[in-house]
């Protein structure tokens, strides 16, 4: 039986047309020159301040480019592209509705059929994206695992979640793991908000990042103040019962391993599946 959990929070946006790449490449945080049909990219739109209007993974079916992003945000995102589309003979089309996303830990078996599929680029130990017809996922062979599973291995890796996590315009890529999890490219040249993202990374100013957390008790609700002693570290993200992502000033955590919420928890700090780019002056973490 080949395992599988359907991303019901994850909709799709389908771009085609002959300027479909220098369209994208002018607006996204990766480098679209890098997208292959066996190499999806993460990447995200940005304000024009570098902050995050949404994150999403790009993959490539066919000469269409497929945007697998937060179901609540595909609306959204499909006006924006819309509005910085001008000329380019692009078209753009919101498919929430008539394709699933689907994570697996392996590649689709041999005679299912599906749109696309790719390992997710953020992370090999996240397995693979399908994205899939919802009447496909009836294939015998196939067995359905929890949403909830899914989330609570992505929260153990560290991976910060598009609508649990990642607020839209709060939040810069840098003080999110982009780097770290394959979602920038500093040297494609312009596109939004890529003036202040590369000022971030190149005067070391970045000293935010999202890591994990654990308790013993149910961890308190998104956006609960952190503290060590008297100092405010951060704040919490999206938890699933004891785990769940915080983001910290890593300058003021230091070595600090455990952080009292400010509704009393007890919240220890740990650390992703990943190796973490930090600021020359920050410290080791």
């Amino acid at each position: 039986m080949t395992k599988f959990a359907a991303l019901n929070d994850r909709a799709v946006v389908k771009l085609e047309g002959p300027d479909t790449r220098p369209f994208l490449q002018g607006l996204i945080t990766n480098n679209i020159d890098s997208l292959s049909p066996s190499n999806p990219i993460y990447a995200a739109l940005l304000t024009a301040q570098g902050k995050i209007i949404c994150d999403f993974i790009l993959i490539q079916a066919g000469e269409a480019v497929l945007i697998d992003c937060a179901a609540p945000a595909a609306q959204d995102l499909t006006a924006r592209l819309k509005k910085f589309r001008l000329r380019a003979k692009v078209t753009i089309t919101e498919a929430a509705t008539g394709l699933a996303v689907v994570s697996a830990p392996e590649a689709p078996p041999e005679g299912l059929q599906v749109v696309a599929s790719c390992r997710d680029p953020r992370l090999a130990e996240l397995g693979w994206r399908w994205i899939i017809e919802p009447q496909a996922l009836a294939t015998p062979g196939l067995e359905r695992e929890p949403h909830a599973a899914y989330d609570r291995h992505r929260i153990e890796c560290g991976v910060p979640d598009s609508i649990l996590d990642l607020r839209p315009e709060t939040f810069f890529p840098l003080d999110c793991n982009f780097e770290e999890l394959n979602g920038v490219d500093f040297t494609k040249g312009c596109y939004v908000g890529q003036e202040l993202t590369a000022r971030m990374k190149h005067r070391a100013t970045a000293r935010k990042r999202i890591l994990p957390v654990a308790a013993s008790t149910p961890l308190p609700p998104h956006g609960t103040p952190l503290k060590r002693d008297d100092t405010e570290v951060g704040e919490m993200l999206g938890a699933q019962g004891l785990i769940g992502l915080a983001m910290l000033r890593l300058d003021r955590l230091g070595e600090t391993q455990a952080l009292t919420a400010a509704t009393g928890e007890v919240v220890h700090v740990g650390r992703p599946h990943y190796p973490l780019v930090l600021p020359a002056a920050a410290p080791h973490v």
